[in-house]
């Protein structure tokens, strides 16, 4: 496989289409053919359409007005404000049936608008656009067994312009809102101060102390790791057998298993090419050196993916197959686990069945790491967030490629570009802040500009962002306002480039790394 793990830019949204659709009155009820919501439907959205009441009856809003001017349909709309450490977020609860199907939609402009719910019972659906004109945006989901109740949620991002919003609904079985009595309007009104301090992308943080949630199971692993991928091909970079690889990682990620002809299926083959750069180097040599590293207390794992990977898990039967083969490679060679680097897309709710049956079986121990791209890892609505949190019971750490990116959306709304400080730590808290624990986040970094198209730091801007993020100190002109002391690690791609580059990660990082808190 080919090592540079280039960013493919890809929509983090899509707009479901559904069936065509006739709008009745200010209810937003939506009668429609056999294909989307039918006759039985109903909208169960309070104030869709933001028109009656104080035009946010309904709505519980941290920074929102009513709109006159610039509205969809109607008189009114939503208008929004995000401010510095607000991502100026509506919401409202509403009344569900358990296991419906239900679809969410609304109409909005600006930038950065997201649209989704939570508390689904099943996989919570997020969608956003950015737009200088009213867009549609519409998820469908389906609620759990027991599920009763959903909150609804609009939001833009952290100190980004206003949003609009108008004609929302969420369309399925259900009773019927009565609309409220339509007042005075009420232009300078706004919603009560939103009480769940969460969402999608993350809450920001208020200068409260460092969550004390902890790692549920990391036998064996220090408190901060140092990854690295380990190359099962010769591409220029030091060839290396695993027993070459320092001893300052603490996971080593082999890479990578490859995709059968069975959706979901995995192998993987000791490429002969590097067998022979490196004098012979067997297979039974190959468990033997992984054994011998997982005796001095190194963990290695097979990954999954890589620029190039089509290992596709998106159904239940390829779930099954993805965790049976991925089992049967972990007890034929050892490994302690799997790294999920997927780069061709990821689907939350499959991948996250499959990784929690292999979970399961492997029992005690297993490590799972993750490897996104920076533009899966901008809000919690994408697939691979959506993922990483469905498995933080089982997850080791998400170790983010800050890398081949270009620039990116920090959490501070500010617009960072790759190779600096600040593109670590404003996107990092991006997760930290998202729901995932201190110890599963980690920056990943190349380990020399030959390893990556863009992004290089070297190693003492790695330890700059991890003491900023730990400690507040050593940060760019972004410092967080909040601590995170058990901030997960560092990884790079690759041992193999590192070791052509003269060790920098291994020694400057991972002795940091070592020596923290």
């Amino acid at each position: 496989m080919p090592p540079a793990r280039h960013a493919r830019p890809r929509a983090v949204h899509s707009l479901l289409a559904g069936a065509s659709a006739i709008t009745i009155g200010l209810s937003g009820l939506v009668l429609a053919d056999g294909t989307g919501a039918h006759a039985a439907d109903v909208d169960l959205i309070t104030n869709g359409g933001f028109e009656y009441g104080n035009h946010l009856t309904g709505w519980t809003c941290s920074a929102a007005v009513p709109e006159t001017t610039a509205v969809h349909s109607g008189a009114f709309a939503l208008r929004s404000t995000p401010g510095a450490g607000d991502t100026g977020e509506c919401v409202q609860t509403v009344t569900v049936k358990p296991s419906s199907t239900y679809t969410l939609s609304g109409w909005v402009l600006g930038p950065y608008v997201y649209l989704g719910a939570r508390g689904t019972g099943g996989t919570d659906p997020s969608t956003w656009t950015t737009s200088t004109g009213y867009t549609k945006l519409s998820t469908t989901f389906t609620t759990g067994a027991n599920t009763t109740g959903v909150t609804v949620y609009l939001h833009g991002w952290y100190g980004q312009p206003a949003f609009l919003a108008d004609d929302v609904s969420l369309i399925g079985p259900g009773d019927p809102k009565p609309s409220p009595t339509a007042t005075t309007p009420t232009p300078t009104g706004t919603g009560s101060p939103t009480s769940t301090g969460t969402g999608s992308p993350p809450p920001t943080g208020t200068g409260t102390p460092t969550p004390t949630d902890t790692p549920t199971d990391r036998p064996g692993l220090p408190k901060h790791l140092l990854t690295g991928y380990w190359q099962n091909f010769d591409n220029g970079a030091t060839v290396q057998r695993i027993s070459d690889v320092p001893a300052a990682y603490d996971v080593i990620a082999v890479s990578f298993a490859d995709a059968t002809t069975t959706p979901g299926g995995l192998s993987f083959t000791l490429d002969p090419t590097l067998s022979s750069r490196l004098g012979g180097y067997t297979e039974a040599q190959f468990k033997a050196d992984i054994a011998a590293k997982k005796a001095a207390g190194k963990k290695v794992i097979l990954s999954v993916g890589g620029q190039n990977g089509t290992v596709a898990v998106n159904s239940s039967a390829s779930a099954t197959t993805f965790a049976d083969t991925a089992w049967a490679l972990m007890r034929s060679y050892g490994f302690d686990g799997v790294d999920i680097d997927l780069e061709n897309g990821v689907n939350a709710t499959y991948l996250g069945q499959a990784l929690h049956s292999l979970a399961a079986r492997a029992g005690k121990g297993f490590v799972l790491t993750t490897a996104p791209q920076t533009i899966d890892m901008q809000s919690t609505g994408t697939e691979y967030f959506k993922l990483a949190l469905n498995v933080k019971d089982v997850l080791t750490i998400v170790n983010t490629q800050y890398y081949n990116s270009g620039t990116m959306l920090g959490c501070d709304g500010q617009v960072h570009a790759q190779g600096t400080v600040d593109f670590l730590t404003a996107l990092a808290c991006i997760q930290l802040k998202g729901g995932l624990r201190p110890d599963q986040v980690g920056l990943g970094v190349p380990a020399s500009t030959s390893a990556a198209g863009g992004g290089y730091v070297g190693p003492g801007v790695v330890n700059n962002a991890l003491d900023c993020l730990a400690a507040g100190t050593n940060c760019g002109s972004f410092k967080p306002d909040t601590r995170w002391p058990g901030i997960g690690g560092a990884m790079t791609w690759s041992t193999n480039w590192d070791a052509r580059a003269g060790g920098g990660i291994a020694g400057t990082v991972g002795s940091h790394l070592h020596a923290m808190p």
